[in-house]
């Protein structure tokens, strides 16, 4: 059984809870999850192209769909809006999900700038509704115990976390609709820099590096695809984020797509997510590597690795914990900005070669 490290409430069923999900490319993971929950059901599906409604109602068995967004904020069993459309509408759809007395899970990243996060925090608070990040991430399983662990305080004090995606994105790329506008910065960096700013928590400063490849040049990219950076938090501790995204990957046995270092006082951890991997040197217990390869048909039931919907209905579930308890769900979208504005330091580092902090990109925007 996953373990929820995330320290939401214990599992209890309640009313189940209808979601409408925006956005069907992605969002595909998020129907299953829903279709597979005890906490869910699918309310309605929308996605501006009518043959990807089909498809996805054909492929789930679903009773309906609609094209136009305004069909699923007005209907009343609707609790929840799960928004997986183009990141440059995310501000957008959060504020009217939110108009419409709606909770919102909204994937990574949440923004792809500041510019509207602070009327999405108004619409939020003036409809008392929670919105989860779908920081995919945190929710593998060797993520889930590398926190369980750090939470039962295994590691000592952590005072350094390395995290990366590094991946062969090219068919990614291929099929983007506006290549030459993509930053990898966003859409991979978001990954690791969430999984840092969770243990470390705020960030004081950032600096870091990235080159265009010329892989990545020739697939269209007018964006850095490979960049590596440096951390300090608030506190002093420090860390280290990457994503190289045009190149092949080592052998999986070797490295990983997603990892998470923690290095502490009394031991250290890596969680290697695709691989379901999780290696430990805590004190009194030696070196530890567990395996969870009987998880593997939970976290990849379609498309290989490419859609990991087990990731999708474990915080899916924890959402619904949560709300059903009255609690916060994390990330929340106050953190969810904060790693927007990190990501936002992160690229004006690149562009003056110097040390940013994260305060001058939030203060900029009124936070």
């Amino acid at each position: 059984m996953t373990p929820t490290s995330v320290s939401a409430p214990a599992s209890s069923i309640g009313n189940v809870r209808t979601l409408g999900v925006l956005g069907l490319g992605e969002g595909r993971s998020i129907i299953s999850a829903a279709l597979s929950s005890e906490h869910w059901r699918i309310g309605a599906i929308c996605d501006l192209s009518e043959d990807l409604c089909r498809a996805r109602q054909q492929e789930f068995n679903l009773p309906g769909f609609t094209t136009v967004y305004r069909d699923m904020l007005d209907d009343p069993q609707i609790d929840t809006i799960a928004i997986y459309t183009p990141d440059q509408f995310h501000a957008r759809h959060c504020i009217e999900a939110f108009q419409a007395g709606k909770h919102v899970i909204c994937t990574k990243p949440l923004f792809d700038t500041l510019a509207d996060a602070k009327a999405v925090k108004a619409a939020a608070q003036a409809a008392n509704r929670q919105l989860l990040v779908g920081q995919s991430s945190r929710f593998f399983e060797s993520m889930l115990r590398q926190r369980a662990d750090f939470e039962a305080g295994k590691h000592g004090e952590v005072f350094s976390v390395e995290a990366h995606y590094h991946a062969d994105h090219n068919w990614y790329f291929g099929k983007h609709r506006a290549i030459d506008r993509y930053k990898p910065l966003y859409g991979g960096i978001s990954h690791p820099a969430d999984l840092v700013r969770w243990y470390l928590g705020p960030i004081e400063e950032v600096f870091g590096y990235g080159v265009l490849t010329p892989r990545g040049r020739a697939a269209g990219l007018t964006h850095p695809d490979s960049l590596h950076f440096v951390l300090r938090s608030l506190d002093g501790k420090i860390g280290r984020v990457s994503g190289c995204y045009s190149t092949p990957t080592p052998p999986s046995d070797r490295d990983s797509h997603v990892t998470c270092i923690l290095r502490g006082t009394e031991g250290a951890s890596q969680a290697d997510a695709y691989e379901l991997r999780y290696a430990t040197t805590f004190a009194g217990e030696g070196e530890r590597i567990a395996h969870y390869n009987d998880r593997a048909a939970y976290y990849f039931r379609f498309g290989g690795t490419m859609h990991h919907a087990g990731e999708f209905q474990n915080y899916l579930d924890y959402f619904a914990r949560c709300l059903d308890a009255g609690v916060r769900a994390e990330p929340d979208l106050d953190e969810g900005i904060e790693t927007v504005a990190l990501m936002h330091a992160m690229e004006l580092s690149l562009q003056r070669g110097t040390p940013v902090r994260v305060s001058e990109v939030l203060s900029l925007h009124g936070f």
